[in-house]
């Protein structure tokens, strides 16, 4: 119980942790792209605009480009890298200007053009370029900014921002790993003292529900059929069972409950878990089919899995309709060992299903006392299910039969 607990702890703050580094490591990548994309396109507004001034003004006119208000201070005419282009309307290139690069020729800027075109947007990336079309008259002008040094910069950032949340995390996994153990003291303190107090409980309560046991014995003999005398009885070994039912719970919630698990034969222990069911089944005027797969094997506790079984059995038997039918399916499937207990019932009463692995749940307490029930049964049932590293779970399709299935 507390390695599960542990375990539960630390993989609630790795993932809550996980989360935040995720959505700081998106945030911040986005941002930044998104911003690089701003600037880029404010620089391209720019440059636009300061190519069709160059087209409109006489030359001693024209400012440098570092004197521009959008360039990149007083070295812009040699760290912005762009080219110029004018189509007319049949997409041919009529004015290539590329005073500020050199790495490309007609031939490259018409494949460009072309591609571009396909793709009918005013704004975009081409390669390691950001471009910016605009109509002018019959034609439409078309300006390149190479963005090849922004592009790294983001492929770094992402990098750099994930590979610090992988450290990140590592890290914090540690330390969460060193200190889950310190975190968890209060709690085990308190189910060891609950565990104790339990088990001492159990204990102090033998004794006098024995006394009382042996003395309704006596009482039954001297004053046979006594209403009161037999109730006395029928409480006492309701109690005596309800103890001994929290005293095998307490040793369950243990660290390592079955400390020397070996292997066993299943379908030898359900056999003999069943068997006394046939004849109840006959006594009662129910319907009872099994099916075991033989040669089942398990590593547990053979004494543990025969109870388990025997609860579900009882519980079926117990809330199964007046003639109504049970049935029990142990087989292999895939690697894993299934059990299924279906029996009918009435689940008028029962809203949540889950909530009869509920220790003391009942959903109808005058037919829960009638059948002698103390509503910790299938508790104890899924106990030893989780013991043994499995699951046990219950559905209902009908609203009129009920299916326990336990996977191990």
């Amino acid at each position: 119980m507390l390695k599960k607990m542990r375990l539960r702890f630390i993989r609630a703050a790795m993932m809550a942790f996980g989360i935040v580094m995720l959505v700081l490591v998106v945030c911040i990548n986005l941002i930044n792209y998104f911003v690089m994309e701003v600037r880029q396109d404010q620089m391209l507004d720019g440059i636009m605009e300061y190519e069709q001034m160059k087209l409109s003004h006489p030359v001693e006119e024209i400012p440098m480009l570092s004197e521009m208000p959008w360039a990149d201070g007083p070295e812009a005419d040699f760290t912005i890298r762009f080219f110029a282009v004018h189509c007319d309307g049949n997409g041919d290139v009529t004015r290539f200007s590329q005073d500020h690069i050199s790495s490309v020729d007609q031939e490259m800027v018409e494949q460009f053009v072309e591609d571009i075109r396909t793709k009918d947007r005013a704004r975009g990336y081409y390669n390691e370029y950001r471009y910016l079309a605009k109509r002018d008259g019959d034609g439409f002008d078309i300006v390149f900014l190479n963005v090849s040094g922004d592009q790294r910069f983001v492929r770094s950032l992402l990098w750099v921002s994930v590979g610090i949340a992988i450290v990140s995390l590592t890290i914090v996994f540690l330390l969460i790993v060193m200190f889950s153990r310190k975190a968890i003291v209060p709690y085990a303190k308190n189910m060891e003292r609950q565990k104790r107090f339990i088990t001492d409980a159990g204990h102090e309560l033998k004794t006098p529900l024995t006394s009382i046991s042996t003395s309704a014995d006596i009482l039954a003999m001297e004053y046979e059929g006594d209403e009161w005398v037999e109730n006395i009885q029928k409480q006492t070994a309701r109690l005596t069972r309800l103890v001994s039912d929290f005293v095998v719970l307490s040793r369950l919630d243990e660290e390592t409950p079955f400390p020397e698990k070996c292997e066993f034969s299943v379908s030898e222990a359900a056999w003999e878990t069943a068997e006394p069911f046939v004849s109840l089944a006959e006594a009662d005027h129910k319907h009872y089919t099994q099916h075991i797969e033989e040669k089942l094997k398990l590593v547990g506790d053979r004494s543990s899995f025969q109870q388990m079984l025997s609860i579900l059995l009882d519980n079926a038997f117990r809330y199964s309709t007046p003639e109504g039918e049970i049935r029990l399916n142990i087989f292999r499937r895939h690697n894993k060992l299934y059990i299924e207990v279906y029996n009918t019932c009435e689940l008028e009463d029962v809203k949540d299903l889950d909530r009869l692995f509920d220790r003391f749940y009942r959903p109808d307490e005058s037919r829960s006392a009638n059948t002698g029930g103390t509503g910790i049964g299938l508790s104890m049932a899924q106990a030893i299910v989780e013991t043994h590293g499995g699951k046990i779970t219950v559905k209902s399709t009908d609203g009129s039969s009920i299916l326990f299935t336990v996977i191990l």
